[in-house]
């Protein structure tokens, strides 16, 4: 179906009759040729006659073009039930460790919550997502929506160390409490992936969960990181354990707290198993939502009108070079 933005503009269509300048033709002292004069002051009067219907037709384009026309689609129903989930990914400096392995090869931590979050995101048709970022502090990167292309751009785009190099565990709840205050009706969800424990911000996890208990918000911690990695020395091959750091006591009684659950991600077959037992919770049905696609069309319309000024200025080129010839005659036959 087609639609205008704004239909009013058309009320300008007679705005040029207000610059129309009357001309008196043969008002004034200039030169008269014979034989000449009457013939260029008719085919004056024709060139003209032409041209002010092309200005008007150019007019008339410039006027749709600015009433912005749109080709509206057939209306696309939302999913009408879905999750509220928020996300709060650590990005402290221990998650650049390389302790994880995707399909053989070994990766760092964020790389692996970057792969699998991704595929869990694209899954989600029909939930709002969030997304938060947390070190020394915790940063609102996505509000709840549920575009969810942009979210995954957003984690994509987020780089160890880009807010900090410690982790502020408390804050990131404690904001994602503040972000599911603004929701009404929702199953809220907070999905918590850390490596370490909290050692920063001014907010204690516990008192912060405290909080979102009581605002019936679920919180899904996970613990990320290999319990043994292998490196040379030189006196051969060491064995260490690189989540000597992560708080697997405070990370479970904070799930606890919530009535969710704590799981321990070694590797990317960990991390389904959160995803999985999500996809378990029942939905929280919302009003039907609908959008109609559109198409903007504006362009056809001032093409025209640009493709008509350069008409207008070639004719008056043109007419130019037909008057010139005849004046030169007229002057020799004087």
């Amino acid at each position: 179906m087609l639609s205008l933005t704004w239909p009013l503009v058309f009320l300008l269509l007679p705005l040029p009759f207000l610059f129309r300048q009357t001309k008196n033709v043969e008002q004034g002292g200039h030169l008269q040729l014979p034989g000449v004069s009457h013939a260029i002051k008719n085919q004056s009067k024709q060139n003209i006659k032409h041209s002010r219907k092309l200005y008007w037709l150019m007019w008339l384009f410039l006027l749709c073009a600015v009433a912005r026309p749109q080709w509206l689609g057939e209306p696309i129903e939302l999913p009408s039930k879905g999750r509220d989930l928020m996300m709060a990914v650590d990005l402290s400096g221990s998650m650049q460790i390389e302790d994880m392995v995707i399909e053989g090869r070994t990766v760092d931590r964020f790389t692996l919550i970057q792969h699998v979050l991704a595929n869990f995101i694209e899954r989600r048709n029909g939930d709002r997502l969030g997304l938060i970022l947390f070190a020394d502090h915790a940063y609102l990167q996505a509000p709840l929506t549920q575009d969810r292309r942009s979210v995954a751009k957003f984690l994509t785009d987020a780089q160890i160390g880009l807010v900090g190099k410690q982790t502020a565990i408390g804050e990131a709840i404690a904001l994602a409490v503040k972000r599911f205050d603004m929701v009404e009706e929702s199953n809220r969800v907070l999905v918590l992936l850390t490596d370490g424990s909290n050692n920063a911000g001014s907010i204690e996890p516990e008192a912060a969960a405290e909080i979102a208990a009581k605002r019936n918000i679920t919180i899904y911690t996970v613990g990320v990181g290999a319990e043994l990695l292998e490196r040379r020395t030189i006196f051969g091959k060491e064995r260490i354990n690189p989540s000597m750091d992560l708080d697997e006591t405070q990370l479970q009684k904070l799930a606890d707290m919530t009535k969710g659950q704590y799981f321990r991600a070694r590797s990317s077959e960990d991390l389904e198993k959160i995803y999985q037992t999500i996809d378990k919770l029942e939905p929280v049905t919302r009003d039907q939502l609908s959008y109609r696609p559109k198409k903007e069309l504006f362009y056809w319309p001032l093409l025209m009108s640009l493709l008509l000024s350069m008409l207008i200025s070639c004719r008056q080129h043109f007419q130019a070079g037909m008057v010139l010839p005849s004046l030169k005659r007229g002057a020799k036959t004087l």
